[in-house]
């Protein structure tokens, strides 16, 4: 895709999104002066994407996307978007609810059978809205915290605490094996707690029920209709991915790698660029996808439970829906290894911001908020 000066200069809708051609230009580097403090020849950074009306109206990057080869970010590459992930995972579920193959208030064990008894059912609705009182990754390995009493507290071969992320390591079916013997933390229905555990169950419901992995599934069902051609769950920790961005974090008045080496899904390892969550962004106001686009987008968009997410803020199926700049806005963030994502959309106004950072300590949601109140002011 062209840059956004060249896509769009000359064009009425730039004339629809700012008032002037000047006033398009001053916002496109009124963004990029937001990033003036990435270093593009010796730092990582962001891969950004602002969408309004349903078009792509600034995407650039900043900073390098390898440090090794010294390649710049361009707003192209793929990136891993640690839990921004969660909401493809939950549309997957919802589709599958759709068919008639789920019932979102059935409890999770009739489709998981293998799973141990939690002594309570446990509707597939309350692990999609982090209600279902499930544990977390704490409760594999305490960690540098320590064991976490009722976890499984699994041990390395090397001696001390299981290490997720670089370090340790295990398979899908290891690691299912392992989130079956988990038990509930609390009661179901009684408060949000946060379980990214509970979004690897629904990666394995989507299996079960489809015959399909997560990966395969969605790519048939959501990312080939939708023509997101580079975006996949990456469930194979060795494939060659092109055009990744590659994970860092800072160390020593420098970088180092920061890349996991855990390939489940579902609660994360999606792949994806800016170019196709435009295309995933444009759905949300002209859906397509399902049996009734139009009733499937409504239900997307509903809350799970009425529980709170945060103050003033509900969760809907990998959504948080709260408000901002005094209007209605959609969000979530995603961090993990070398990643640190933010997907801000606001419905009302059909705008939104897409940062995808391959610097662990960059922080995507303050930067989207300067680029929020940035284009609002512009208005």
């Amino acid at each position: 895709m062209t840059s956004w000066r060249a896509r769009f200069s000359g064009l009425s809708l730039i004339a629809v999104l700012m008032p002037s051609l000047a006033g398009a230009n001053d916002f496109n580097d009124s963004v990029d002066a937001i990033f003036a403090q990435i270093d593009a020849a010796t730092d990582p950074g962001c891969s950004v994407g602002v969408f309004a009306g349903g078009e792509l109206i600034h995407r650039s990057g900043y900073g390098l996307a390898n440090l090794e080869l010294d390649v710049p970010l361009d707003g192209t590459q793929v990136h891993r978007i640690g839990s921004v992930s969660k909401q493809f995972t939950a549309f997957a579920v919802l589709l599958l609810a759709e068919e008639g193959k789920v019932d979102l208030e059935g409890d999770i064990r009739v489709y998981l059978p293998e799973l141990r008894s939690y002594g309570y059912p446990v509707s597939i609705n309350a692990v999609l809205g982090h209600v279902a009182g499930m544990a977390d990754y704490d409760y594999v390995s305490g960690g540098d915290d320590g064991p976490v009493e009722g976890g499984l507290n699994l041990t390395s071969v090397a001696g001390g605490p299981f290490r997720l992320g670089n370090e340790d390591y295990l398979s899908i079916q290891e690691f299912f094996d392992v989130v079956k013997q988990i038990p509930l933390r609390q009661a179901p229905n009684e408060s949000y707690r946060y379980s990214n555990l509970g979004y690897f169950l629904l990666s394995m419901l989507v299996e079960t029920v489809s015959g399909e992995s997560l990966r395969e599934y969605a790519a048939r069902q959501i990312f080939e209709p939708l023509g997101m051609s580079n975006t996949f769950f990456s469930d194979d920790p060795v494939e060659v991915v092109k055009n990744r961005a590659s994970g860092y974090r800072p160390e020593a008045g420098g970088y180092v790698t920061d890349m996991t080496n855990l390939f489940w899904v579902g609660d994360g390892g999606l792949h994806t660029n800016v170019d196709d969550l435009a295309l995933w962004d444009a759905h949300f106001y002209q859906p397509t996808l399902g049996l009734k686009p139009e009733a499937l987008m409504a239900q997307f968009l509903t809350p799970n439970s009425p529980i709170p997410s945060a103050p003033d803020t509900l969760y809907a199926n990998g959504q948080n829906i709260g408000r901002a700049n005094g209007k209605e806005r959609i969000y979530h963030s995603g961090g993990w290894l070398g990643v640190t994502t933010f997907y801000a959309r606001y419905p009302a106004e059909q705008f939104s911001t897409v940062l995808l950072c391959n610097d662990v300590s960059l922080s995507p949601s303050s930067l989207s908020e300067q680029i929020e109140r940035l284009y609002f002011s512009s208005r």
